[in-house]
This record gives C-alpha cells, sequence and structure tokens, in this order.
C-alpha cells in the first residue's frame, strides 16, 4: 500500500473515539539514607509503582548498600548509589563533574531523608543504671532519659550531616537539573529549647548538638534556592515516629509546629514514606512546607483548629494546599 493511501484511510478512521494515549515516562526519584528506616520504606514504596516512579537509592557504604538489598529483594545493583554525602561536590563549579556520582543522570527528583544519628555513650548509661537504686530511695524517678549523654554514630554531627550534607544534596540536585526536592526533617525546628538539641551537648552547653537548628538552617537554605532555580520543593516536619503500618490513621497537616502542642503527636515512617510520593505528585509544581502527624480515623479536631486532614496522604495534601498555608521561615 502506497504511503498515500495509507494516510487518506487514516483519516477516515474515528480517531476521536480511540485518542492514542502514550503515558508519561516513570520520574526518576533519587532517595538520599535510603538504608535508614523512613530512607527504606520511600524507596521501597518508589519500587512499587514503577508506572509512575523509578527509584535510586544512596547509600553511605558498601554495607549500606548490602544490608538495603536484604531488606528489599527486588533492589538492582543498578539502583544503589554508594557515596557520602558530607563531601559531595558543592555544586558551585558547573564544568567540575568529578565528585558527582555516577548512576544519577535523568534524575528528575530527591528525597532527602539523611540525618546524624545519637547513639547513647555507654558511660553514661553505666552510671545512670548506678544511680537508679539511690534515686528509688530518694523517692525520684529510677532511671533517667535526660540525663543520659549522646554522641554522634560514626562521628556525623548535625551540623556536618543535617546542615552541609544537606546543603550539598540540594546544590547537587540543582547542578543535575533536577525539578523537586523533598526533605524530611523534624518538627520542633522553631523551638531552640527543644530537648532535640540538647543531644549531643555538655553540661555547659559546648559540643555539637542542635540538631533541629541545623535541619531548620539547610530548610532555609533550599527556600532561598528555590527563589533563584526553578525548583519544587516539600519541606515534611513529621512528629514522632512509630513503626506502624501505613493507612492506619487519619493525615493531619499543619504549619509552625502548632501540632507539637497535642498530646498525640506521631506518625508512622510508613505513612511519612506516602506523604512522600504524594508530594511528587499532588505536590508537583508547589513551593510547601508543612508538620504532619495522623490521628484516629473518626477522631475529631480541637475547637479552632486550622489544620488539614485526610484519609490519605493525597487527600490531605490537597486540603492543605487549598487552603494555602505558609510555614514561617524568619
Amino acid at each position: 500500500m502506497c504511503t498515500a493511501s495509507f494516510l487518506w484511510m487514516a483519516a477516515l478512521l474515528p480517531w476521536g473515539n480511540y485518542a492514542l494515549s502514550i503515558a508519561p515516562p516513570p520520574m526518576k526519584v533519587l532517595v538520599t539514607g535510603a538504608s535508614g528506616k523512613t530512607g527504606r520504606l520511600i524507596f521501597e514504596a518508589l519500587l512499587e509503582d514503577p508506572t509512575k516512579f523509578k527509584a535510586c537509592g544512596l547509600v553511605r557504604s558498601v554495607q549500606s548498600a548490602k544490608a538495603l538489598r536484604k531488606m528489599v529483594s527486588n533492589t538492582g545493583l543498578d539502583q544503589i548509589v554508594i557515596c557520602d554525602i558530607t563531601v559531595i561536590d558543592d555544586g558551585n563549579d558547573k564544568t567540575n563533574n568529578n565528585n558527582v556520582p555516577s548512576g544519577l543522570d535523568g534524575c528528575d527528583a530527591m528525597i532527602i531523608c539523611t540525618s546524624a544519628m545519637p547513639v547513647i555513650n555507654k558511660l553514661s548509661l553505666a552510671r545512670a543504671f548506678l544511680k537508679a537504686p539511690i534515686n528509688m530511695i530518694r523517692g525520684k524517678k529510677a532511671f533517667d532519659f535526660r540525663s543520659l549523654k549522646f554522641d554522634w554514630k560514626g562521628g556525623q554531627y548535625p551540623e556536618k550531616v543535617d546542615y552541609q550534607g544537606q546543603k550539598a544534596q540540594i546544590d547537587l540536585a540543582i547542578k543535575l537539573g533536577m525539578k523537586h526536592v523533598v526533605i524530611v526533617g523534624s518538627m520542633g525546628g522553631t523551638d531552640p529549647r527543644n530537648f532535640l538539641n540538647s543531644i549531643g551537648k555538655n553540661k555547659d552547653g559546648t559540643g555539637n548538638g542542635d540538631i533541629l537548628l541545623w535541619k531548620r538552617k539547610a530548610e532555609k537554605y533550599l527556600v532561598e534556592q528555590a527563589k533563584k532555580h526553578s525548583l519544587d520543593y516539600t519541606i515534611i516536619h513529621p512528629g514522632g515516629l512509630k513503626d506502624d503500618p501505613s493507612g492506619e490513621k487519619k493525615f493531619v497537616l499543619d504549619v509552625d509546629d502548632n501540632l507539637i502542642q497535642r498530646q498525640q503527636k506521631s506518625i508512622s515512617r510508613a505513612d511519612v514514606a506516602s506523604l512522600c510520593l504524594a508530594s511528587l505528585t499532588v505536590g508537583k509544581g508547589q513551593k510547601v512546607a508543612l508538620d504532619v502527624i495522623t490521628a484516629d480515623r473518626d477522631s475529631q479536631e480541637p475547637p479552632g483548629s486550622t489544620a488539614s486532614t485526610g484519609q490519605t496522604a493525597e487527600e490531605a495534601l490537597q486540603d492543605f494546599l487549598a487552603k494555602k498555608r505558609v510555614y514561617e521561615y524568619a
């Protein structure tokens, strides 16, 4: 059949009733800190939806890579990148790619799950146990958790990981032309006196602490860079993280640590993963920061609450965006 005849026949076909639907290619998403508890769940959730997402996990060591492949059995070698995020190229030299890990070409988005990890100082733990009988005799709490001293795993303290490391990741995302950056942080960043900021400090206030303040400083950096570049972002501040299954409770979203005053202020890591994925779809094209916890499905919001709620992460985020809530970073 000649080309002209084919085109003539094609013109007679009712294409309006059979419109060709070409699905967009899956979004390639880099998850940093993919071997951590929350990062792994996000990485796994991306793998479970291959029509929408192409997952790539960044871990710090070969040991972490092996652990990730063991926990997520369908992970291929080409889906893992090994790199120390604290020494990633700072992004200022646009022609130098020597420090850019291979395998990141074509990434559309980055989900940052890296964080300094506190570990209990063994000497302080021993002292606390020795004091327990004395405390009980004196009518005090036998074991005071806040009396313990913490160090940082591998010497990776907050300023290095939660600020310098996240800043380097943001620069890398911009350098590689990614369109969306998601940060999984923590509630409490508006209060310098939050207990978490004391972790890693000595009694005189010296030492490597202030984890929430360093996280907030990195978030401010992202907000500033997003104004200069074509970059969307979602900054997620979850409440206390739990290892419960996803989908058992409703989502509650708010801003400026309003939720931290509630008696119940926790969320499962799996639900955080769901919100991260929702931020890449429902939150596409947005610049937003929010706090999130979950609550019983039939619970009522307290009087005067301005929080957004939803039975799913997508519903809650849609409601939040519709209300145009703004997180204050002054």
